[in-house]
């Protein structure tokens, strides 16, 4: 097999669909761009989820006098019997990893840390502020179990459940990810079909020559090669430039937000993105070339 000839009949056919080729290689970039921040994404959700999974704690509320709620209106504040007497229930529970008692100056200093509220700080006292059980879980998936069983106990107000207040944050970013990989997957069907009618016309314009091969006894593989490799180098060019849109993305978007992210994307995810979307581009070249090619080419 002749090398000059393959890259001969490669460069012929690169050049007579040049508009064809540019379109492949930008809906392959495109493509695999919006694949890779799906990807990204993902990454970044898999690792906020697992870095607040072993922080979500349960708070335990306790009654305080003039509290609203319907637990301590007929009740009044808690006693500290009522305290004691919960505090062995909440570590008698076999999900409970740890309890901690929050006081009414610890809840007030905490909160006066993250409001930013003025006027409210200016007429919120110490007393207003709720005692509290800060109780971490061995699997914060038993949050909902050991909410249930705390609720109506004798001096608890409310039980909040800290995994909820992130389920907004994670919805957002789950749906954005679907939404991002959705659009990918269209696009690399666009791709797909842009990348068989390069080839089609490729071989219908190159005809004559595909004929005279034939003739002389040349294997389909031999003829396939050249429009398969055409594919490949499209692929391969898209993949380079959904990289370079990846670390844009990377660069401009995911390190302006780390700076509110505990767990921020690393680079070595987005290489490893990178890698697999210029791959996957590829493949889908070089498929969509060899099918078109075994269903529309007789050799």
């Amino acid at each position: 097999m002749r090398a000059n000839f393959i890259f001969s009949e490669v460069w012929i056919g690169l050049r007579r669909n040049l508009t064809m080729t540019i379109a492949v290689i930008v809906t392959v970039a495109v493509g695999m761009a919006l694949l890779g921040v799906g990807l990204m994404i993902n990454s970044q959700v898999s690792k906020l989820t697992g870095f607040w999974s072993d922080k979500v704690e349960l708070s335990v509320y306790l009654c305080v006098k003039g509290s609203p709620f319907d637990a301590c209106k007929n009740k009044g504040a808690v006693t500290q019997e009522e305290k004691g007497s919960l505090e062995q229930t909440i570590r008698g529970l076999p999900e409970v990893e740890s309890v901690k008692f929050e006081t009414q100056a610890e809840a007030y200093k905490n909160w006066q840390n993250t409001e930013n509220n003025t006027l409210l700080l200016s007429v919120t006292k110490v007393e207003d502020m709720p005692e509290s059980f800060r109780v971490k879980l061995k699997d914060p998936e038993k949050a909902a179990v050991v909410a249930s069983n705390l609720k109506g106990q004798p001096g608890v107000s409310n039980v909040v459940n800290e995994r909820d207040l992130l389920q907004s944050v994670f919805g957002f970013m789950d749906t954005l990810r679907n939404m991002a990989l959705g659009i990918a997957i269209l696009m690399v069907f666009a791709a797909t079909l842009l990348i068989g009618n390069t080839v089609r016309l490729s071989a219908y314009n190159r005809r004559r020559e595909t004929g005279i091969m034939r003739l002389v006894g040349a294997s389909n593989i031999y003829i396939q090669l050249p429009f398969v490799m055409e594919g490949l180098i499209a692929g391969l060019i898209g993949g380079v430039l959904s990289g370079v849109l990846l670390i844009l993305v990377k660069i401009f978007i995911f390190e302006e937000i780390q700076t509110y992210m505990v767990a921020p994307l690393g680079w070595d995810t987005v290489a490893g993105v990178i890698t697999g979307t210029m791959a996957i581009g590829v493949l889908i070249c070089v498929f969509a070339s060899f099918v078109t090619l075994r269903r529309y080419l007789r050799v």
